[in-house]
């Protein structure tokens, strides 16, 4: 039975308290909003898949501050993951979108694109998500 290991990133800038989205251009998610991510290749783990897809998607990788590991979603037969990451940035950045994607957008939390791919926006309800993102914002506006 083979895994299916894949990985996304939530762009949050400190210097605006936004986070980055990307909208869909293809395939049955097209036209849905989502983050940065995608599968990992073999032998990458999570993260090392991340950073790949992170410059594939977006035409670089920006200086990260801190990253933190906030979601890790497991499918009922163990046989898919999807670890969800939120990585400080400083300052917003203009990303150079590959052909999965045709727009981006940099929001506020709580004012997210619409329509949200369906398991971003299960998590961003998520109350246990809510409050972890929260929390890192406050510690973000004391710093």
């Amino acid at each position: 039975m083979s895994e299916i290991l894949c990985s996304g990133a939530i762009f949050f800038s400190k210097s605006t308290k936004r986070m980055l989205f990307l909208r869909r251009k293809n395939g049955s998610k097209s036209n849905h909003w989502g983050i940065v991510g995608g599968k990992a290749e073999q032998n990458e783990s999570a993260w090392e898949g991340l950073k790949r897809e992170i410059s594939e998607e977006i035409g670089q990788l920006p200086k990260i501050e801190k990253t933190i590991p906030l979601e890790t979603f497991v499918s009922k037969d163990s046989r898919f993951s999807f670890h969800t990451f939120l990585i400080l940035i400083e300052k917003e950045f203009i990303p150079v979108l590959n052909n999965e994607h045709d727009s981006y957008a940099w929001c506020a939390y709580g004012s997210w694109p619409k329509p949200l791919h369906v398991g971003l926006r299960n998590s961003l309800s998520n109350s246990t998500i809510k409050k972890k993102l929260e929390t890192v914002f406050d510690i973000v506006d004391f710093i």
